[in-house]
């Protein structure tokens, strides 16, 4: 199964950007965690789909960190996870951001619930394939 198809799979299943991003990142590790992917429902639609920043972004910054955060005590932040959670926001802030006038839900959808079928797909799809990216770039995925 292709990326897309999984990820339609996944919003046909009733999960939101954030949560297929985290979904996806779990999926390349062969695991599994539903408390996360629980927890990660609150990205959703802008924040609790209040229309505020993109769920495709804050998942991506959400999927960077899972490979480069500090999850337990005795582990260290890899010293690169700021800036490349920095370099993601840049990235989706030129390329989402200027094409539908800011990185909002509200922003991207315009008000028409129906953009999000049109338009939400490829950004999430771009988002994981800059995070992959990043990720390869900085030595962390092959």
């Amino acid at each position: 199964m292709d990326l897309f198809d999984r990820m339609l799979e996944l919003s046909n299943q009733g999960f939101y950007c954030a949560q297929i991003l985290l979904i996806l990142a779990l999926e390349s590790e062969g695991k599994e965690d539903p408390d996360l992917i629980r927890a990660m429902s609150g990205l959703n639609g802008g924040l609790g789909f209040t229309g505020h920043v993109c769920g495709a972004l804050t998942g991506g910054c959400c999927f960077l960190g899972y490979f480069l955060g500090k999850g337990e005590a005795e582990e260290i932040e890899d010293p690169n996870a700021s800036s490349v959670t920095a370099e993601l926001v840049r990235w989706f802030e030129e390329a989402v951001g200027q094409e539908y006038g800011g990185c909002r839900c509200d922003d991207i959808l315009e008000g028409n619930p129906a953009n999000k079928m049109q338009r939400c797909p490829q950004i999430v799809e771009g988002v994981f394939t800059k995070c992959i990216e990043i990720l390869q770039e900085n030595g962390v995925m092959g």
